[in-house]
């Protein structure tokens, strides 16, 4: 048999092997040959783990370092970062009352004078609204800062005026809130705006025009007796149509008539509660809606019906 040389220099090429595919996933989960586990020996893995515990480590530190000074120079719990001019309840405060009625579109206070159970509804709504004032452990803070403010004393930094309820008599608890003597209590509170100060009109001779004779009498009495009484938000409460100030009757202001200047600019300090004024309408006319508007006076107080802002308007009904 011939042998040709040059056919011994050449090898055939055969294909490799397959393995199965339990056998293939087997491999890849450990290489007994190298000690791979998953493709990656110990320490490849090693390696791998280590970076991603040192990039996700540098991910938590920066993202709790700009938590951290975002926090501490935009979000103060007491101090909101827009305020008065930038913000959307602006820089006149609106007026308030209460009780309010059940149905939150009516603003008619209605019951029958003789009846428990037809004023109970608003006792009981006076009731929860003066509870805060009433028990101050209600509210966070409150009694461990009280400053018995007056018009000569403003509470220290810290501090906060107290707001005495006593001084509604008889526009409180035990009394009813006068709603049995068909002679109701109504309270009137400003809408807080951070930082606001009132410009008071303490000057008599210099009083709106608009201001009504009786208010303007009440404010020439009492800075003549005590100047000091001048710094101070009046309050003025009157049927708004001719014959609605006939109806209305004589009306008094407890515990002062308006809203005294020791109680601002309100700073949300702990434990602060807004001043109140009980508007008691002693005899009003029974059997007939009585349509009242209630405004507060200072130089800074925007009066608009249209947008609420210094005014409150409310119906009462006795029959």
């Amino acid at each position: 048999m011939i042998r040709n040389p040059k056919l011994e220099e050449f090898e055939i090429e055969t294909k490799p092997s397959r393995k199965p595919g339990r056998e293939t996933f087997s491999h890849f989960m450990y290489n007994g040959d190298t000690g791979a586990i998953c493709g990656r020996t110990a320490e490849r893995w090693g390696k791998l783990i280590l970076f991603y515990v040192i990039f996700l480590s540098a991910l938590v530190a920066l993202f709790s370092i700009c938590m951290a000074t975002f926090l501490q120079q935009f979000i103060n719990p007491r101090v909101p970062r827009l305020q008065q001019e930038g913000s959307l309840i602006g820089t006149s405060p609106g007026l308030g009352f209460r009780p309010l009625p059940e149905d939150v579109r009516s603003t008619l206070i209605w019951y029958k004078g003789t009846s428990y159970e037809s004023y109970k509804y608003w006792e009981d709504q006076l009731k929860e609204f003066l509870s805060v004032y009433k028990q101050k452990g209600q509210t966070a803070g409150a009694g461990q800062n009280i400053f018995n403010c007056n018009f000569r004393n403003s509470p220290p930094p810290g501090k906060v005026c107290d707001v005495d309820i006593k001084g509604f008599e008889p526009c409180i608890e035990e009394n009813h809130f006068s709603f049995h003597k068909s002679s109701p209590c109504i309270f009137l509170k400003l809408n807080r705006i951070y930082g606001w100060r009132p410009e008071f009109y303490n000057d008599t001779n210099h009083l709106p025009a608009d201001m009504p004779i009786e208010l303007k009498d009440n404010i020439r009495n009492i800075t003549a007796k005590n100047r000091d009484q001048a710094n101070m938000i009046w309050v003025s409460c009157e049927g708004e149509t001719p014959t609605d100030k006939e109806n209305i009757g004589p009306v008094r202001y407890l515990p002062h008539p308006g809203f005294p200047g020791y109680y601002y600019p309100y700073n949300n300090a702990e434990g602060y509660l807004s001043p109140l004024v009980a508007v008691h309408l002693q005899s009003p006319k029974a059997g007939i809606v009585i349509n009242i508007e209630c405004r507060a006076w200072a130089q800074n107080i925007k009066y608009d019906r249209r947008e609420k802002l210094g005014v409150v308007h409310f119906e009462l009904m006795i029959e």
